[in-house]
This record gives C-alpha cells, structure tokens and sequence, in this order.
C-alpha cells in the first residue's frame, strides 16, 4: 500500500534516499516547474559521505540568477570547476564502494553534458537514477504554481533546512547499510541516493519499500 497518493516534489540534485522512497512510495508525482528559485536546497545541492565526513556538493548559479527566475530559467555557471571538483569528489567518497564502478559511466556522462539550465540537467540525472535504482514511476511536472499545501506536498518537507524528521524516520523505513567510511564516523542517514546506490547496489529498492 502507497504512502501517498500524489506527491509534489522540487527538482534536486542528486535527491537524498527520502526523495526516492517518496517516489517509490506514491501513486502520482509531480515535479514542481513553477515555482521560483531557492537558494540553499536540494535543488542545486546534495549531500555525501566523504572521506571526512558528511559534505555537500553545490552547483553554482550563473550571476544574473534572483529569487524571482522560474526555476526553469536558472542557469548552471560553468566558468567555476565545479563539474571537475564533484566528480573528483564523488570519485573519493565512492571509488572504494562495492557498487560505484558500475554506476559511474551512466551518471558522469551526464553531467559532462553541460547542460544550460539547472532544472534540464537535474530532470536528467533523475530519470538515469530512477532506473538505476529500479523504480518505474512516471514523473509528471507541474503547469502551474500552486500554493504550499499539506497532502503530499513535499516541496518544503524534503529539503536541508526542514526541522522535523525526514521521511524515513517518520514513516519508520531508517535502515543502515554498509558505508565505506562508518568505521571511522558511524552511520550516517539519508545522504544523496549515490549513497545507498554506490554501496547497495541492486539492493537499493530494498531500502525504498
């Protein structure tokens, strides 16, 4: 049985685990097109497990970005090395993972795309990762903005600043799996779906339903 029956989502960036197990959890979802940018979100933000601990990896806007440009408008800035830092990033969290050489060259590609705007290249990686991690849901996307609501209206639940417990905790579905480097910082929840993918594998739907 369906957590959800229709879900509204944002665009994210290599969404956390909760994202997925929204998706994997719904009958409907909807991708928000509508709304404006927000800075200091999974829209151009995710979370690892690098060699020191949690860190994030931020894509850079182009300057001319404001809080009142559709989302779809944002602009990724390529004069910054940011695409050359994540993946040597995501290369030192992962290259030690079970999984990771088998996934890479579906997602680096990708981004080495250079896709002009955000929301394009976001749109991209998530449906890469919806197959990879085995989910076929159909995402839908928004025609317009509408308000924040509560019935499955994620946009605000799912996002770093969210005060209350992700999804995962609250609809008891925390599980642990191996990380590379818990040895030396424990157990660390609902990172970026590269996560539970680099070190689960064909087992990361597992962790979803």
């Amino acid at each position: 049985m369906s957590c959800f029956d229709r879900i509204t989502l944002t665009t994210a960036y290599f969404p956390p685990i909760e994202y997925f197990f929204a998706i994997a959890n719904s009958n409907e979802v909807f991708i928000e097109q509508s709304e404006y940018y927000q800075k200091q979100s999974y829209r151009n933000r995710c979370y690892i497990y690098a060699t020191d601990g949690k860190d994030f990896l931020n894509i850079p806007m182009s300057r001319d970005v404001t809080h009142k440009l559709p989302i779809r408008e944002i602009k990724i800035d390529y004069t910054k090395p940011w695409l050359l830092q994540h993946e040597r990033a995501i290369v030192s969290a992962y290259q030690s993972s079970p999984f990771f050489e088998y996934y890479r060259d579906d997602l680096f590609p990708i981004l080495e795309r250079k896709e002009t705007y955000l929301f394009d290249l976001n749109c991209l990686l998530l449906e890469k990762l919806l197959c990879l991690v085995g989910l076929k849901t159909r995402i839908q996307y928004t025609d317009t903005f509408i308000p924040i609501s509560e019935n499955g209206d994620l946009r605000e639940v799912i996002q770093p600043k969210y005060r209350g417990d992700n999804l995962l905790h609250q609809y008891k579905k925390e599980k642990t799996y191996y990380q590379v480097f818990s040895n030396r910082y424990g157990f660390i929840n609902n990172l970026s779906i590269l996560d539970l993918l680099s070190n689960e594998g064909p087992n990361s739907i597992s962790f979803l339903l």
